[in-house]
């Protein structure tokens, strides 16, 4: 997430403009919705101001006349009674209705705003996920979409009340008095700059609040992740040590930003105090020497307003930690969602064809048993059949523009050809596979799929016609089907059952409790290593892709399941041009070419025989002891 800091102002550029995104979304939720409850707030405030402007209507108009009579009239006091006691109800009425549109309005917009935050973050390069933590980023939709709910539901509709309910005191007592209200203006200058300097102090510590808590969750998410590790080398104290120090920072941020926020509290109450003291006394001595038309009812209003100035002040000065943990957490949420997407200016994509004995297109198709895919000029029209042809063509790439991890390396790929990429640990074998998918761009040269430039390619298409098997499975929540079907859309039960078969999955399926209807977790599986591992060639079966990865899939299972894993791969590659990363030799022995790698370059090429023969370094790692025969 962003690491910008703060200023220390609650009216700092980053929060003015974090609070105006957060406005224009009740906006765009609904623009009249958002307009009527401004009304009925403007109203509500109102009515909340009559109770010190009736004070003295009464006691000047009313009671005082009354004192003076030998038989006074209550008429008119009860009429003047009920009006005001119609309009108070109708205040209370219009605090109520626009409170639970309020509610409403912001659940809509926090149900939006998560649904489009999971949608953009869908179509984030994977660049983004190497850099960041996934606890991190799981911070942005707990804490700070929570602390944003608290802002919108709670917060907002307050702030507004109190806002409102300040502008109309503040209007009526300028009106009741205008030389009185100079004692006021000196305590809203002295309470604004409070706000301003403690307050943003507050907000400042609350942003880095929100990115120590991040950091946390990113750092007990990859401790529980790495459990085993941390026990096998007996590191707990260790570690222990290293959550200290993040927990340590998050307790000092959240002490300053309490502290501070906390500050305000007392310091408007006393301010209120203060202010209501020195009326008194300057209007009393005022209303004595019969000074610029002050009465007692006038003073007696005055405190009243007074009071209810203090009011406002005190609840803005309370929600200023909510404000500022809220807009700590807000930025954090529009920075995620102001991250730019993939760029994908392809203009090449895959569709459905069928085509005759000798290879001539006879129709594009929707789907069919008896198609073929193939690969539409969008601009052109040109139609070509899908052979699963990979050429690298001197392809330099390196991660941050500095430091090139690929140097120059040029691999020809033939229609159904195996390929294996051996090599040391960093050699650069995962990265020539993620750059056919285009998870990454390459600096320099050129990586054709049947002699179209993948950049020409729609992401989409292209990702679609390639299947990968990788190390780390990655199964989702769900049945079996529901797994063995992932991304593909409608399919028949029998073609799946047939691709498990296929794939050597459906036997142990079969045994299942409920079959293919048997529920899995995708964090915490109940079948066994080697078990998932053929769910997950079934699932790229099925898939139906023109070109294979196989990036380790054997690695993390025994030698006796990898027989069987093996097995159900060589089923799969068959007719299926396959890039395979193996760290076991015997593995790739029947691969058409062989490429060794080492420090992103290729040092030998060429099948399991030739390499032999030339006693290099793969020669010496087949035959060091390193990998079974």
């Amino acid at each position: 997430m962003s690491q910008k800091k703060t200023k220390a102002k609650i009216t700092s550029p980053e929060n003015i403009k974090a609070l105006k995104k957060i406005m224009s979304l009740f906006f765009k939720e609904s623009k009249f919705k958002f307009i009527f409850i401004v009304f009925l707030v403007l109203f509500s405030g109102f009515v909340g101001i009559l109770p010190s402007i009736f004070l003295k209507i009464l006691i000047d108009e009313y009671i005082i006349p009354m004192m003076q009579m030998a038989n006074p009239s209550f008429a008119p006091l009860f009429k003047l009674l009920s009006i005001f006691g119609l309009i108070y109800f109708a205040g209370v009425s219009a605090t109520f209705i626009y409170s639970r549109m309020m509610i409403n309005i912001s659940e809509n917009i926090l149900k939006d705003l998560r649904s489009n935050l999971f949608r953009h973050m869908e179509f984030f390069p994977i660049s983004y996920f190497d850099n960041r933590s996934h606890g991190d980023i799981m911070s942005v939709y707990t804490n700070d979409i929570s602390t944003l709910q608290q802002l919108m539901t709670n917060t907002i509709p307050g702030l507004l009340s109190s806002i409102v309910t300040l502008v109309a005191v503040i209007v009526a007592m300028i009106i009741t008095s205008p030389v009185l209200f100079i004692v006021v203006i000196v305590s809203v200058i002295v309470l604004l700059y409070t706000l301003n300097n403690v307050g943003g102090k507050s907000s400042e510590y609350y942003f880095k609040l929100q990115q120590s808590l991040g950091k946390q969750n990113g750092f007990v998410e990859e401790t529980i992740d790495g459990q085993k590790v941390i026990k096998v080398f007996s590191h707990e104290e260790n570690i222990i040590k290293d959550f200290e120090k993040i927990n340590t920072e998050l307790a000092k941020n959240t002490t300053l930003a309490n502290r501070y926020s906390l500050f305000l509290l007392p310091i408007v109450f006393n301010i209120g105090n203060l202010q209501y003291a020195f009326l008194a006394i300057i209007g009393g001595l005022f209303a004595i020497n019969g000074s610029f038309g002050i009465t007692i009812g006038t003073i007696a209003s005055y405190l009243q307003l007074s009071k209810v100035f203090s009011g406002p002040i005190r609840n803005i000065s309370q929600q200023m930690n909510m404000v500022a943990s809220a807009l700590g957490g807000s930025i954090r949420i529009f920075d995620m969602l102001d991250v730019e997407k993939e760029i994908d200016d392809g203009f090449v994509e895959l569709i459905s064809a069928r085509y005759d004995q000798d290879n001539n297109l006879v129709e594009v198709l929707e789907e069919s048993e008896d198609s073929f895919k193939a690969w539409k000029n969008t601009k052109t029209g040109e139609i070509k059949k899908l052979r699963g042809e990979i050429i690298f063509d001197h392809v330099s790439f390196s991660y941050d523009g500095k430091n090139t991890v690929l140097h120059d390396i040029s691999i020809h790929a033939k229609p159904g050809q195996k390929i294996a990429l051996v090599g040391e640990t960093g050699a650069g074998k995962t990265t020539i596979t993620n750059l056919l998918n285009r998870f990454y761009e390459i600096d320099s040269g050129k990586i054709t799929y049947d002699g179209i430039d993948i950049k020409d390619i729609k992401k989409k298409d292209l990702r679609s016609s390639l299947g990968i098997v990788l190390q780390d499975i990655n199964l989702f929540t769900g049945s079996i089907n529901y797994n063995l079907a992932y991304g593909v859309g409608k399919i028949d039960q029998e073609e799946i059952i047939d691709s498990a078969k296929k794939s050597q999955a459906h036997d142990f399926i079969s045994l299942l409790p409920d079959g293919y209807d048997t529920m899995i977790s995708g964090t915490n599986l109940d079948i066994s290593q080697g078990q998932a591992q053929l769910l997950s060639i079934a699932r790229t079966e099925i898939y139906d892709p023109a070109v294979l990865i196989l990036d380790e899939a054997t690695s993390s299972i025994d030698s006796r399941t990898e027989k069987l894993v093996q097995d159900s791969m060589d089923q799969v590659m068959k007719g299926r041009t396959s890039f395979v990363i193996a760290h076991r030799l015997s593995t790739v022995k029947n691969s058409d070419a062989i490429i060794v790698l080492s420090k992103g370059r290729i040092i030998e090429r060429g099948n399991h025989e030739e390499l032999l023969e030339q006693k290099g370094v793969y020669y010496k790692l087949y035959t060091g002891g390193f990998e079974d025969n």
